[in-house]
C-alpha cells in the first residue's frame, strides 16, 4: 500500500476524486466563520483542491498553507485561486514538513494515509504545532476501505490514538455533515499536550 506522488497524480488524472465535495465542508466552513486572527498559520495537510484554503483566503487569513505530494492538486489551487500565495502551496510530504503551525486542517488526509502510519501522523503533527497548537477537523466514524484510501475508523481507536500528544476537547458527531455522510463523521477538536 504505496500511496506515493504517482499514486495521487493518477487520481486527479483520472478524475477519481470521490473524496473531493467541490466546496468547502459545512463543519469547517461553520468552525472557520468563528475563527477571528487572521493571522494563525494554518496547515492543511494532503489539501488536495482545498476548497477550505481558498474560503480561508476569502475571509483574508494571511498564513494559510497547503501541502501535498500531488503537483496536479496544487496547480489545481492556482488556476482556481490566481492571487493564493504559490509559496504557501507546499509540494512536499507531510512527514518531512519541518515548519510550525498554530492550527492543523484535518479534511480527508488522515483516511487517505496508510493506516500504519497513523501513529506517525499523531507524532508528526505534535511536532509541527505551536504550544497548544491544534488540530481541528473531521475523521470517518465509519470502517470504510482496508486495501486503499480512504481508510476509516471510530471513535474509541482515535482516542486512544491522539491522547498521548493531543487534549481531546471535541470529538463527536459532526452535526452538519454533507448528506452523503451524515453520521459518517467525527469533529474533532486536539490540543497539543
Amino acid at each position: 500500500m504505496n500511496f506515493d506522488e504517482k499514486y495521487w497524480n493518477d487520481r486527479y488524472k483520472l478524475n477519481d476524486t470521490r473524496w473531493d465535495i467541490g466546496f468547502i465542508s459545512p463543519p469547517l466552513k461553520e468552525y472557520f466563520d468563528q475563527l477571528t486572527n487572521k493571522n494563525l498559520k494554518i496547515l492543511i495537510p494532503g489539501g488536495g483542491n482545498s476548497y477550505e484554503a481558498e474560503y480561508l483566503h476569502q475571509l483574508e487569513f494571511t498564513n494559510v498553507y497547503v501541502a501535498d505530494v500531488s503537483e496536479i492538486a496544487l496547480k489545481n489551487i492556482t488556476t482556481r485561486v490566481s492571487d493564493f500565495p504559490k509559496h504557501h502551496l507546499l509540494h512536499s510530504n507531510f512527514f518531512d514538513l519541518q515548519e510550525e503551525f498554530d492550527l492543523i486542517i484535518e479534511q480527508t488526509f488522515f483516511c487517505a494515509i496508510n493506516p500504519s502510519l497513523r501513529n506517525n501522523y499523531v507524532l508528526k503533527a505534535s511536532q509541527l504545532l505551536k504550544t497548544k497548537g491544534e488540530i481541528v477537523g473531521l475523521l470517518f466514524l465509519i470502517p470504510l476501505n482496508e486495501d486503499h484510501p480512504p481508510f476509516g475508523g471510530n471513535k474509541e481507536e482515535y482516542h486512544v490514538l491522539f491522547n498521548s500528544f493531543f487534549h481531546i476537547k471535541i470529538m463527536e458527531p459532526a452535526f452538519n455533515s454533507i448528506p452523503k455522510r451524515m453520521g459518517n463523521e467525527l469533529f474533532i477538536k486536539l490540543m497539543k499536550k
